[in-house]
């Protein structure tokens, strides 16, 4: 009989071999527009700090003062003795932020969406899920035992055809705003009346909204104008656009009172340090005042989608910090990202499982921490990475 190890070898040998094998960087300075890994600085165009905040002084000072008052550790749950004033304060804002009645804090964005689906569904429910959802998503609803069904990605007509077959007590459709890996929209405004003609809950995650998204930062449901009646459970996450860590859940009162008594991955958790909290209340003061953040993120993606269009490479449809370059070959996206590297730039190379077989892709994105010299630098660099590759 084969050892444990020799079998998950043979696993791990096989994953390289499709070339789908991951391996993490030892990043050796802070997230910003640029990063330092094994004594290389390279232009960073593939992390989620979307605003240019996640090195902001004014936030790291307001995360210094709070653990020196809290400590650094909540040292329990929320419904222990873990949830202070600070965590309280940051619930008011967020809901206020999104002109919801309330808000509720999460240690993380993958936790708060398995908490969610599993609070509001169980068994005889349905869950419908756009087949381009976040992995989190994804889980949450396989584990809540509710039946669970995927509509084609933004296929209205798929969902209502599914909504029209269903018979559940309760019908939950969840969606991503932004499309972590595509960059597209959900149309949330068409989704939201199938939802109402259907007697079905929306759930929205706008983790890669928050921020790049509407006037206020308020993501895709304010550019909207979506009011809560429309999208029942908005999900977040701060680790993105705020330049923090953690994920907050902004809805109804029921909703929120829901969450505490029934969501698992809230109630049996550590609370998320004070002084998180505080440096966000600190983060959302800003992404809410400095709109000039969100205009030259806009700036710097169209500068790169013309001058993408210029050198020929075709980009899909996204007018969101995330800019996919489809390749379509796993072993050529490697190839690309490494010829990237070489020339100082940090983009990263998206394959299967993450997305679906045959569309691997160069994820790039932006922050408003780049210049439009980087944007300038990194074209000149993608088309002679790709026009290398082709001729391989």
């Amino acid at each position: 009989m084969k050892s444990m190890d020799a079998i998950l070898q043979a696993q791990l040998d096989q994953r390289r071999a499709e070339y789908l094998y991951r391996t993490r960087l030892n990043v050796a300075s802070g997230c910003s527009s640029t990063l330092n890994i094994d004594g290389q600085t390279l232009v960073n165009f593939c992390s989620n700090d979307y605003l240019g905040l996640a090195a902001h002084p004014a936030i790291s000072q307001a995360l210094k003062q709070a653990a020196d008052q809290f400590g650094t550790g909540s040292g329990a749950s929320h419904l222990i003795s873990g949830h202070s004033k600070i965590h309280d304060q940051l619930e008011q804002q967020l809901a206020e932020f999104t002109g919801r009645p309330r808000a509720l804090l999460y240690s993380t964005g993958y936790m708060a969406n398995m908490g969610v689906i599993n609070a509001l569904v169980g068994r005889h429910d349905l869950v419908l899920q756009d087949q381009l959802n976040h992995a989190s998503l994804l889980d949450g609803g396989h584990l809540s035992r509710a039946t669970s069904q995927r509509y084609k990605h933004s296929d209205l007509d798929n969902l209502q055809q599914r909504l029209e077959q269903s018979t559940a007590n309760r019908k939950l459709i969840v969606t991503d705003g932004v499309f972590s890996m595509d960059g597209d929209l959900a149309p949330l405004k068409e989704i939201s009346g199938l939802a109402a003609k259907h007697n079905s809950w929306l759930m929205v995650d706008d983790a890669h909204g928050f921020g790049a998204l509407g006037m206020q930062g308020g993501g895709l449901v304010e550019e909207l104008n979506l009011t809560v009646e429309q999208v029942p459970v908005l999900v977040g996450t701060l680790g993105k656009s705020f330049g923090t860590f953690g994920a907050f859940v902004a809805g109804s009162e029921a909703l929120i009172e829901t969450l505490i008594q029934f969501s698992r991955s809230y109630i049996y958790t550590t609370a998320m340090p004070p002084a998180i909290a505080a440096a966000t209340l600190v983060s959302l003061k800003i992404l809410r005042q400095e709109t000039w953040r969100r205009e030259k993120l806009a700036s710097l993606i169209a500068q790169f989608r013309r001058g993408a269009e210029q050198i020929g490479v075709p980009l899909m449809e996204s007018s969101t910090p995330i800019q996919p370059v489809l390749i379509n070959d796993d072993l050529k996206v490697m190839q690309v990202s490494a010829a990237l590297r070489e020339q100082g730039f940090l983009v990263g190379a998206i394959r299967p499982p993450t997305v679906p077989a045959g569309s691997g892709r160069l994820r790039i994105t932006f922050s408003a921490d780049h210049s439009e010299e980087q944007v300038e630098q990194l074209l000149s660099a993608l088309e002679k990475s790709l026009i290398n590759s082709t001729s391989q």
